[in-house]
């Protein structure tokens, strides 16, 4: 199945901002996310996808690559072999050019130095920990030199030799008339040497997979999908070249209380009764401990009311988001005999002039009377 627009799955258009990016992606995680929707694989797939859009187009390189060449331009699988490999890809076709017009500038020969391939590690942690920073360990796969070989992927006592193919240049040539195109060596994969005898630790590798442990520390207002680069601890590179990148994406855990929204938070809090009828004070929960908000007389279910300061202070912001608490009028239970006849004189005594003290259900009754009639 075809892939649709990125554009079209945030729905935002071209021209879109950083901002609105991240906004049109939060609010797809926070409607399309795993642990809002368990077991709804038609969340997931959305949640992916609004995903897999918003680290394309965040990133300038990967955007301006999308914007040129659509999918297959940020998409190996289509040929294209992602923005960063532009240069390779055309680099290739230089001696058609050489050949036709009878010089020009040739590709180095010699073997070929390849960058390390980017690594991508998921790490979930509280909304607490995003709130204030948070430093941990994690264990990322590795590679060390192979003791045994010393890196030289051969049996001890022997030694790589050139390679027959491409007689060390870790390149071939390809011509058919007039065209003549140079590739990567498929004996030796771009090395310049054969292994007659691979070492028996690693196989030929030179190397050997070691987990590293490395030291993340996590900025303070850091939200959901946010990433951070480690410089230099991807895979390793390929004859010489540097190593990829790691990127920690950052998942937020479910918080028992709290919902982020940006950089404001959102939590319900049951409410008395007696306390929404006759006014009082509330004591709410907040990140940094507990508030006391004033509780007006007859208050209604789904009231908000709003603690200013009290929620997060994005990476980028320059101000801290608020706290927005929902009332939840809570019906008492378990009532005791005397407790049932007191409510049921109180609910006479409101009947008595219903107009006055119950003014949304006369309103409803009114319209449903209209209705009917």
């Amino acid at each position: 199945m075809a892939k649709r627009d990125y554009y079209e799955v945030l729905g935002v258009s071209k021209g879109a901002s950083e901002d609105e990016l991240k906004k049109a992606y939060r609010k797809l995680a926070m409607k399309y996310h795993p642990d809002r929707n368990p077991d709804n694989k038609e969340a997931e797939e959305k949640f992916k996808e609004a995903k897999e859009a918003y680290e394309t187009l965040s990133d300038p390189s990967k955007r301006q690559a999308y914007d040129q060449f659509g999918h297959a331009g940020v998409d190996p699988n289509q040929g294209m072999g992602g923005a960063g490999n532009f240069n390779d890809i055309f680099g290739n076709f230089g001696d058609i050019f050489g050949d036709i017009f009878g010089g020009g500038a040739r590709r180095q020969s010699g073997p070929q130095a390849y960058r390390g391939a980017d690594l991508r590690y998921g790490l979930e942690i509280t909304l607490e920990q995003a709130a204030k920073g948070y430093t941990t360990e994690i264990r990322i796969p590795g590679y060390d030199e192979c003791t045994t070989c010393h890196g030289s992927g051969a049996k001890p006592g022997t030694e790589p030799v050139t390679c027959h193919t491409c007689n060390g240049t870790g390149q071939v040539f390809m011509q058919q008339g007039f065209f003549r195109v140079q590739q990567t060596c498929h004996t030796c994969h771009g090395t310049g040497k054969e292994i007659k005898e691979p070492c028996p630790v690693c196989h030929g590798e030179g190397r050997i997979r070691k987990n590293k442990t490395l030291e993340v520390k996590i900025p303070a207002g850091i939200d959901e999908g946010q990433r951070i680069r480690s410089s230099g601890n991807g895979e390793p590179g390929v004859n010489g070249g540097p190593p990829g990148d790691l990127y920690i994406e950052i998942h937020l855990k479910k918080h028992p209380i709290f919902e982020r929204d940006g950089d404001d938070l959102h939590c319900e809090v049951p409410l008395p009764f007696a306390t929404a009828a006759l006014g009082g004070t509330l004591v709410v929960p907040t990140l940094d401990g507990s508030a006391e908000i004033t509780i007006p007389e007859g208050t209604q279910t789904g009231k908000t009311f709003r603690l200013r300061g009290k929620g997060i202070k994005g990476v980028r912001s320059l101000e801290t988001g608020d706290l927005y608490c929902h009332v939840l009028i809570e019906t008492p239970v378990k009532l005791t005999n005397k407790q049932k006849e007191l409510l049921r004189e109180f609910q006479t005594s409101v009947d008595k002039d219903s107009s006055k003290h119950s003014p949304q259900n006369k309103s409803f009754m009114d319209r449903v009377k209209d209705l009917f009639n």
